[in-house]
């Protein structure tokens, strides 16, 4: 059994595309959550706490 070339570099790029778009659907869905909203709130404020001021 042979493979060709063309056959294996056609395979691999729609590999790869679907497995970036599944991905990518998989991020998008971690990061709309329900249940993330809390955690993600909290990372976006943790950087403007009291406590970090300037030297003076």
């Amino acid at each position: 059994m042979t493979v060709e070339h063309d056959f294996l570099v056609g395979f691999s790029k729609s590999f790869g595309l679907f497995y970036l778009i599944a991905l990518s659907i998989g991020v998008l869905i971690y990061a709309y959550w329900p249940s993330n909203r809390k955690r993600f709130d909290h990372a976006a404020q943790s950087i403007l706490t009291k406590e970090d001021k300037p030297w003076v």
